[in-house]
């Protein structure tokens, strides 16, 4: 099968899963299992270890980029798999937090309040853009397409980098509310 052939099919699943993500998570986000009468502990002690997923997503992105520009490509391809990694491990514990937890209201008056607000909106809306961004670049990597690889990553950096930081950033500014 040709590269393209390939991409052609991978596209269908990128496509499929940058769909199926956000509104699985926002499906989720809605269900409290405690609400729904099963006996399940808040998971309270989530929300540090999510963020600091977030966080060390943020420096093995910056690490891969350092990795690559210093011709390492096996060590540029690694961090970038464990990048993806961390992401799926901080989606899965915050789905699994929000199903357990009530939802924590930001209690910051003024400036702040529209801070935190501004960065909550466009972290949200950019951690769902940058899917298929992420997929395709990872796809297009995989396939040995580098040239197309190199250009989308240049898109994909950036957004997956402000969605980690700006997750450590929601978290420290929310963390002082958490019952």
């Amino acid at each position: 099968m040709s590269n393209l052939a390939q991409e052609r099919k991978y596209r269908k699943i990128i496509t499929a899963l940058s769909i199926a993500i956000p509104i699985a998570v926002a499906a989720l986000f809605l269900v409290n299992l405690r609400d729904l009468g099963f006996n399940v502990e808040p998971l309270t002690f989530l929300p540090p270890i999510y963020a600091s997923i977030n966080g060390l997503t943020a420096i093995v992105l910056i690490a891969a980029v350092i990795a690559i520009k210093n011709g390492n490509k096996k060590l540029h391809e690694q961090l970038n798999t464990f990048a993806i990694i961390c992401s799926l491990a901080f989606l899965l514990m915050y789905i699994v937090y929000h199903m357990t937890s009530d939802s924590t209201k930001f209690e910051g008056e003024g400036t702040i309040k529209f801070v935190y607000y501004f960065i909550l909106i466009t972290h949200i809306i950019l951690s769902v853009i940058v899917i298929p961004f992420v997929l395709t670049t990872y796809m297009r990597a995989k396939l040995g397409n580098f040239s197309q690889h190199k250009k989308i990553a240049k898109i994909t950096f950036p957004l997956w980098l402000y969605v980690a930081v700006t997750g450590v950033v929601v978290y420290i500014m929310i963390s002082p509310y958490y019952a």
